[in-house]
């Protein structure tokens, strides 16, 4: 990395990157990106004393902003390592790292003799962990039942290691000193982290066994039960001989001629009951019915 000092003489000179270094008395940084972490570090502290004394807005404010981001950007892509096997893609992860480390830039307190990187770190990775917290769920959890499910996990490693066994709700929950609901529903919310496919399969392979094959389905003969509880007080009104004709006809499967012969009428008789019956039925269902 080449690094001059401002001339007065000289024009504005340019970086790699075509910005322009409005700073009199600082270096000009031909491509902040290839400083080592010792220049970084010292080129950022001074950097970032002078941006203190700029402008918001201005265009001396944007280039010293501008070259104190890129001097660090090497420390988001290490802080994005521990992520690199996630399933998030790790363009999403370094930049928003990067947003954490335009929020370390701005709030940096130069006076507390903090180095910036200790400062910026924690700043980035809280970022990272906030995009895996908020966009990485199948289901919206609240926080503190993503940070109950963290707890449960390690308690219950640690009390495995110490018990030699699984622990109960009741020795978590006193081991966290929180309630045995607590750590139920922070068990609970481990299952919101992901979601599998309906048509995955659940046993050993075997496409017909997916979960999908596994729920229930809407059982149309509900709606008969509903039609026969409706029914059930209205056939209790009807007078015995129209009653009878129903249970022979829909109960005994007879026909009409057949139940003539049972009660001693003829065909025409009994279906003349009938259609007057069922008409009965129907406009009693639709008196009942909202």
């Amino acid at each position: 990395m080449a690094m001059q000092p401002r001339s007065p003489g000289r024009d504005r000179p340019r970086t790699d990157a075509g910005r322009v270094a409005y700073c009199e008395d600082l270096p000009v940084v031909d491509n902040p990106r290839s400083a080592s972490t010792a220049e970084a570090r010292e080129l950022t502290n001074s950097l970032i004393i002078r941006l203190r004394e700029c402008e918001e807005g201005t265009a001396e404010y944007s280039y010293i902003r501008g070259t104190v981001i890129e001097l660090n950007l090497s420390l988001v892509k290490y802080a994005a390592r521990r992520y690199r096997n996630s399933h998030v893609p790790m363009d999403d992860i370094v930049q928003t790292g990067t947003i954490g480390l335009i929020k370390a830039i701005d709030r940096f307190d130069t006076t507390r003799g903090v180095a910036f990187t200790t400062f910026a770190l924690p700043t980035i990775t809280g970022e990272m962990r906030r995009l895996f917290r908020d966009t990485t769920w199948a289901l919206h959890v609240p926080r503190r039942a993503q940070e109950l499910r963290l707890a449960v996990a390690a308690g219950r490693d640690d009390l495995e290691q110490a018990l030699g066994r699984a622990p109960t709700d009741a020795e978590l929950a006193e081991h966290l000193d929180v309630s045995e609901d607590e750590v139920r529903a922070g068990a609970a919310a481990a299952d919101a982290r992901t979601a599998d496919s309906l048509d995955a399969p659940t046993d050993g392979g075997d496409p017909d066994s997916s979960l999908q094959a596994r729920l229930g389905r809407c059982d149309p003969r509900l709606a008969a039960v509903e039609d026969i509880e409706a029914l059930r007080p209205l056939i209790a009104l009807l007078p015995q001989r129209e009653r009878r004709i129903l249970a022979l006809r829909f109960t005994g499967e007879l026909t009409q001629a057949e139940i003539g012969r049972c009660l001693g009428i003829s065909q025409m008789q009994v279906s003349r009951l009938l259609a007057r019956t069922l008409q009965s039925l129907r406009t009693g269902l639709g008196e009942e019915t909202p």
